[in-house]
């Protein structure tokens, strides 16, 4: 049968919703957000595509009995439990009431401060301060509500804590938590920060970094990224944005127009340019990451791809380390767990061809440890090398093994196994995940 699955690109807040409800009640949902499974730009535009979800966008749900559901807040809606959607006819209304007010309060002016900020959208100052007034304004109305509540609605989080804060996250990861920005609003902050911290929205999220700097308009991204959009001529609209907007516009019509430019900018989001490769300064390798790879896959771990591993194995060229994650007592049920793994990996996605990992989640339910072995490229930490692959990696302390001790050996013949004393560990094989 087929396996719930949620069509989206990588990072998209959108469906993000979707999965932080899941977290919740435990549904389980495939992510296609990636070739071959989903190329975003591609395979949102194929027949087969858009018969099942006519508009051709992202997020995109299909049930394991065929099921098909586009917009974001119905997915989530569909995903989640019936306390996420609100336990009374009230607090239902009152769920709706904040995930509209997400979508049409706080996501227009957002983007239109941060989009600018990526790269993907011409910065006019008069929009963005305009923007950056309606933000101000709208934290200081979910400062006021929250001064006597810990969530939105009820005693606990609903999808009206999911829905907003996942319309903030840009503004705090880019601009808004410049602390002399957020310093008004503490109920705001406070809340914010409880609903990132929850073990379901960070298996999801990642660890969410605040920005300490208000990051300003980018104009040498704007003009690289300009080429990627596809279909219709974007340029004018650039200009278009460039134009000094007139005082008394109508705000409404802002927004309208606001909605319209989201596809395009969420488009370039997906498409952002190729990053400089961070391994490229290193000299050829011998070890080919990928030969090691297809032997695992394919075949016995002990009898074929280790051998293989150690006689071909680059010492110069590529370093071993261990990772072990900081917070054990966060672990509560193994599938979340997992999920908090699966996560990582998959932020780390453009890391795959320089390196290879095995992450182990050991024990059981609301007593487990995650600790796993990689294989990088050169001789640092890899994920200090882009901030693209930072989100997940300080939740973990980390340990370059010396090569040729008996420690590392043991490490990646049981890592790699997936079965061995685990001296180290105490607590029992429970699943396993490889970085490929």
């Amino acid at each position: 049968s087929l396996s719930q699955t949620l069509y989206t690109y990588p990072e998209n807040w959108r469906a993000f919703k979707a999965l932080i409800a899941a977290q919740y009640s435990g549904a389980k949902v495939q992510v296609a957000s990636s070739p071959p499974q989903f190329h975003f730009g591609q395979t949102n535009k194929t027949p087969d595509f858009l018969k099942k979800f006519p508009l051709g966008k992202v997020p995109a749900f299909q049930g394991d009995d065929g099921f098909c559901l586009f917009e974001s807040n119905a997915i989530a809606h569909y995903l989640g439990s019936d306390a996420l959607r609100g336990s009374s006819k009230e607090a239902a209304a009152q769920v709706l009431q904040w995930m509209s007010f997400a979508d049409s309060e706080i996501v227009p002016p957002a983007s239109a401060w941060v989009f600018p900020t990526l790269g993907i959208m011409q910065y006019n100052k008069q929009a963005t301060e305009l923007a950056k007034e309606e933000v101000r304004r709208l934290l200081e109305l979910l400062n006021e509500y929250l001064k006597s509540r810990t969530f939105l609605v009820g005693e606990r989080v609903s999808l009206a804590d999911i829905s907003v804060a996942c319309a903030l996250l840009w503004l705090y990861k880019q601009v808004v938590l410049e602390p002399a920005f957020r310093q008004p609003f503490p109920n705001t902050n406070r809340w914010f920060s409880t609903c990132i911290n929850q073990p379901q929205f960070r298996a999801v999220l990642g660890e969410v970094r605040l920005c300490e700097k208000m990051a300003q308009f980018d104009a040498k991204k704007f003009s690289e990224m300009q080429p990627k959009k596809e279909g219709a001529p974007k340029k004018e609209k650039a200009s278009k944005e460039a134009k000094p907007q007139p005082e008394k516009k109508e705000k409404k019509a802002m927004a309208a127009e606001e909605e319209e430019e989201l596809d395009d900018c969420e488009a370039a989001l997906a498409s952002e340019p190729k990053s400089k490769d961070p391994f490229a300064h290193l000299p050829k390798s011998t070890f080919v990451l990928d030969e090691f790879k297809r032997k695992y896959s394919n075949e016995d771990t002990l009898k074929v791809a280790l051998p293989h591993f150690w006689e071909h194995f680059d010492r110069e060229g590529y370093s071993i380390w261990y990772g072990e994650y900081k917070y054990p007592e966060d672990l509560t049920l193994t599938f979340m767990s997992c999920n908090l793994i699966a996560g990582m990996f998959q932020r780390l996605e453009k890391l795959r061809k320089n390196a290879f990992g095995s992450v182990i989640l050991f024990g059981e339910n609301n007593n487990g440890s995650i600790s796993g072995i990689w294989v990088f490229r050169g001789q640092d930490l890899a994920f200090t090398l882009s901030p693209d692959w930072q989100i997940d990696y300080e939740s973990y302390t980390w340990r370059k093994l010396a090569v040729d001790s008996e420690e590392c050996k043991t490490m990646v013949k049981e890592y790699f196994a997936w079965e061995g004393d685990f001296t180290h560990v105490g607590k029992p094989f429970c699943q396993g995940k490889i970085f490929k």
